[in-house]
């Protein structure tokens, strides 16, 4: 199921909330926010900086023109390269969305149809390898999936001094870190 079709009772999903209120949190402190996304159909991004069917965009208003985070999609342009890309992802294909300085943020399922999603006993890999802590939806939830805590094995501290890097690249010589927000 995605965003776009809701069964009766169960309501919109939370992920372009969850989404714009971790983007606002990293604005308001002065942080820079980074989305991971599952590349699949319907997900427009440079394919040249996709690796194993995922990408890093950093969404800063800074990095972004035109930066829309609607309920159904990401829309924004961007450069790359040096070249004006307009980005279009689908909502439920975040798969995170963190504070590039300290890693803090939150991760999400890898989207229901995906390749490694849903089969049967194992988890979708979540952003740089990190594996989240289930890929099946709770009783009750949406299939575009609840928030999946991290396993505490997960959580990666952030490197002591992190080093600016160009727009829209994932960071160089290390990996993003994810860190729950209680």
């Amino acid at each position: 199921m995605t965003t776009s079709s809701i069964g009766e009772g169960q309501g919109t999903s939370t992920r372009p909330y969850l989404l714009r209120a971790l983007h606002d949190w990293c604005t308001d402190n002065g942080f820079t926010p980074y989305v991971a996304v599952h590349v699949a159909a319907g997900v427009q991004v440079p394919m040249e900086y996709v690796k194993n069917n995922e990408i890093v965009l950093n969404v800063s208003f800074e990095a972004t023109s035109g930066l829309q985070l609607g309920n159904e999609f990401i829309e924004f342009k961007a450069r790359f390269g040096g070249v004006t890309r307009e980005i279009i992802v689908p909502v439920d294909h975040v798969v995170a969305i963190y504070a590039r300085e300290n890693g803090q943020g939150m991760a999400f399922p890898v989207p229901t149809g995906a390749p490694g999603a849903g089969a049967p006993g194992s988890e979708p890999p979540g952003p740089r390898g990190l594996r989240l802590a289930s890929s099946e939806p709770a009783a009750g939830s949406e299939a575009s999936g609840p928030v999946v805590p991290l396993p505490a094995a997960a959580i990666v501290e952030p490197p002591e001094s992190p080093e600016p890097e160009p727009t829209g690249q994932p960071p160089a010589g290390g990996r993003p870190s994810l860190k729950r927000i209680k």
